[in-house]
This record gives structure tokens, sequence and C-alpha cells, in this order.
């Protein structure tokens, strides 16, 4: 734990860990067999009020920091839970945040209470087949028809389509040849996720089954006025505005899911008796443990320096992500380490940690890539000629 977390977060670390138990390892080895979404979880998590930790208190939230929401996304891993409590839970900790820094009141009033209790279930479409991370390339039109806008196109990769009746969704208003800039031409919508305009495939994933990621085949889908959020052409810059914090609550999430996986490893370490002593004793156990362990605590420091100049209002563009970075090797590599540990049995499913492993594995890629994130560190850290 952090030496420098007030007694508040504290209690919100305790707390969540405690909610968690009710959701022990079985329950996620389950909903990872089934794909069965973690429903029971996640209303327990908002009747509880975890669900708008970050949202305005005169909205139904907690009024909160980016720092507390990352406590409780790391207390939400690190129990056990792994990226499958987290991904189900994330879209309430964060994803409306384009809502509450850019929309009227009116928009905030009608939208984020139902969030907070779980009334609404959002997913967030963005990705698109052909732009990939080029987000500024995004072909999904929003044309206006003079009483509305109409939506055309697909999105990819979007988790909890399956279980959401509505969507934040970023499209173009403006061709790419209209505008000086690729970016001048994306709007923010938030609006129904109408499946009579919007087909919705499951994609089969390597982890995270009980959460699901989905391609999107929109047709037509009409949006009203009232539902774009800030003005017309700036969608984009709005979800810039959230990048850091969505880095910082990933950075912590990975944490606590590489220290889950080296708290398995320890215990069948300790327990694992060959040649009549503990496999623990050895030390090519005992090191590349201990090695990940060091470079967990790293990657944590990191991510909640990161928190705390996000939530001061200063700039932590580099330490958020150096966050993201540091957090996905750390935890990739303390995945790879405690199914090693337990050699045979870490191929098993019944011992959860080649769980972890395949789970790491979404926030090691997304939602930006570890070469992404060097070539940012070196332009904007080390003043390196833009490489991409």
């Amino acid at each position: 734990m952090t030496y420098f977390w007030t007694p508040e977060q504290r209690q919100i670390r305790e707390s969540v860990m405690k909610l968690c138990e009710r959701f022990d390892d079985q329950y996620w080895l389950d909903r990872d067999t089934t794909g069965i979404f973690p429903e029971d979880f996640c209303q327990a998590m908002a009747d509880e009020g975890w669900a708008g930790i970050a949202m305005p208190e005169e909205y139904g939230g907690a009024g909160l920091g980016i720092t507390e929401a990352a406590v409780m996304a790391q207390a939400i891993t690190e129990s056990g839970c792994g990226n499958a409590g987290f991904a189900a839970m994330v879209i309430g900790i964060f994803g409306l945040n384009p809502v509450v820094v850019f929309g009227t009141d009116e928009q905030k009033q009608r939208w984020l209470p139902p969030i907070i209790k779980r009334d609404d279930v959002a997913c967030f479409a963005v990705t698109e087949p052909n732009t990939g991370l080029d987000t500024t390339r995004l072909q999904t039109k929003a044309e206006w028809n003079g009483d509305h806008y109409v939506v055309h196109g697909q999105k990819l990769w979007t988790s909890t389509a399956l279980q959401s009746n509505k969507v934040l969704l970023i499209a173009r208003t403006k061709g790419l040849e209209e505008t000086k800039k690729p970016i001048d031409g994306l709007s923010l919508f938030y609006t129904d996720l109408d499946r009579d305009y919007v087909e919705i495939r499951p994609i089969d994933k390597m982890g995270r089954k009980s959460v699901d990621s989905n391609q999107m085949f929109i047709e037509g889908l009409p949006v009203q006025k009232d539902e774009l959020i800030g003005e017309e052409g700036k969608g984009f810059r709005y979800l810039l505005h959230g990048l850091n914090a969505e880095r910082v609550l990933i950075g912590a999430s990975m944490v606590g899911l590489g220290r889950c996986a080296l708290r398995h490893a320890a215990n069948y370490a300790r327990e694992r008796v060959v040649f009549d002593r503990p496999i623990g004793m050895n030390q090519s156990i005992q090191h590349p443990l201990a090695e990940s362990y060091a470079e967990l605590e790293a990657a944590n420091l990191m991510a909640f320096q990161a928190a705390n100049l996000y939530d001061a209002g200063q700039e932590c563009g580099l330490e958020a992500n150096a966050a993201k970075y540091l957090a996905g090797e750390a935890t990739f590599k303390a995945c790879t380490n405690a199914v090693m540990t337990l050699g045979g049995m870490g191929y098993a499913k019944e011992f959860h940690v080649e769980r972890y492993l395949r789970e790491c594995l979404i926030h090691r890629l997304a939602p930006v890539s570890p070469q992404l994130i060097l070539c940012y560190l070196a332009e904007k850290g080390l003043d390196l000629p833009k490489s991409y």
C-alpha cells in the first residue's frame, strides 16, 4: 500500500475488498467458464455507492477524485476479481467523464443518476475495424437530416454492448475533406443503443469471457440533437480530456492484478513441497517473484503520482502514460512468473493464475499499445522527433 494514502482512501480500499470477498475465485472461474456477465457483482457495487465514485454529488455520485477511483479499481483487481471485475464496472467509474465535464446541466441530470444506480448500462463505441489507434481517421458518420442525426458505420471491441441500453458514441459529422484537421470533424453523442438499428456480434477472445467485447454494425441509428455532447466537431478533444485519467485507472488496476497473481504464487511456493522442502526456499523461485514485487510497487508509485497530479489539476501526461506502460509490463511479467512458479498446475484453470495471465494481456495491449506509449514518452519526455 502506498504511504501517502489518506485514512479515507484506506477505508475505500478496505470496504471494496470486503465487498469483493463475496465474489471469490470460484465465482470468477465460473464466469470465465460460462461467459455469464457478472451482473450481481456490478449491482452490488452500485448498491453500495461505488459506481459513481468520481461523479458529482449533485447527480448521486460520491464526488471523489481519480485517486480514489484508482484505489477502488486496484482493490477490485487485487481481490481476485481481476480484469473482468474492473472491466464490468469501468464505464460507471469514469466512462461518462465527457458528460460530466462538457454536458449541460440538463444532460447530466438526465443521464448520470441512472448510470450510477445501474438503471442504465452504457458502452463506449470508439474503435473501428479500419482505423486502429489512428482515432482521428474514424469513418462512422453522423449526418444531420434537418430533424436529427442519422448514424452509419462500424465499431470494434466495444465492451459490454450486449448488456447496454446506452452508448457513448463518437462519429464524423464532417468529412475529412471538409476540415483543416481530421479531429475537427468528430462529434460525441450519448444515445439509446437501439437494436433496431445496431447489430451486435460478440468477439470470441482469449480472456475475460464474462465481459463481452463486440463488433457493432450501425445502420441508420437516429440520434437527437440534445444527445450531442458539447459542440459539434469537438468530440475528439473531449475524449482527449479524459485520456490521462484512463491511463491512471488502468495502471492502478493492472498493479492490483499483478499483486493478486503474486499472492497466489507465493502461497503455492510456501505450501508445495518437493525434495522434502517447500519450493519457496529455492532462490530460482524466490527471485523472479521478488523482482516482480519490486516492479509492481514501482509502477504503483507512478500510477498514484499521476493520480495526485491529475486531481490537483496539474499536467500529468508523462506520468500517466509511464504508469500504464510500467504496470502493463510488470503485470505481464508477474502473471507469467506466477504460472511458472506453479509449473504444470499453473496451466490448470482451477489454480486461477492462467486466467490472470490471459486477462493481463488486454490492458497491456489496449487502449494504447506499449510501443505507442514509448513513442509518446520519447517525444514529450526526451524531446525526440515524433516518430508516428
